[in-house]
């Protein structure tokens, strides 16, 4: 059992990794789960502290995941608008990732930034400000992912480090 229990975690925090990258796989979750795993093993345990603090930073991240893109549209000058634009790009972005898996993650860079290249459009912005407000959108995008990313890596090096340390 207790093999069985190491090996469901290390494929979940790496599922996790790939999910910090690809669309529809919640990455920082799936990384979280794949530590409990190795925590609730015979070789592997963790403080409570640790598992608090880090299932902390998985609600905070896939939250902010959601709420970054249109942040990033506001911080550039963006609309209401922009930013309804913005989230509804990425819902769009988000169910065309599923219909379409391959072209998942050029979908989610693109459809919130249209979306809010659109809603500011439609707001009556100049071309330059609603690029703006779309690149702002793209660097949101970014920037989730980046810290997504960070967080799986993170996981990844805690659990294979102490599995390797647990059978040397």
């Amino acid at each position: 059992m207790d093999i069985f229990l190491l090996v469901l975690a290390v494929l979940l925090v790496l599922v996790g990794l790939v999910g910090a990258i690809a669309p529809g796989l919640p990455g920082p979750p799936l990384s979280f789960v794949g530590l409990v795993l190795a925590h609730l093993s015979d070789r592997i345990h963790y403080s409570v502290t640790t598992l608090v603090v880090m299932g902390i930073l998985m609600v905070v991240i896939t939250i902010l995941d959601y709420i970054v893109p249109s942040i990033g549209t506001k911080r550039m000058g963006g609309s209401k608008q922009g930013v309804r634009g913005s989230n509804i790009g990425l819902v769009v972005g988000l169910i065309l990732s599923f219909v379409f898996p391959p072209l998942g993650i050029p979908l989610l860079l693109v459809a919130p930034f249209i979306g809010a290249y659109i809603g500011e459009t439609i707001a009556g912005s100049e071309e330059h400000r609603a690029m703006r407000a779309a690149l702002g959108t793209f660097i949101g995008f970014l920037a989730g992912t980046a810290v997504k990313t960070i967080y799986g890596i993170i996981l990844l090096l805690m659990v294979v480090i102490d599995l390797i340390r647990s059978f040397v």
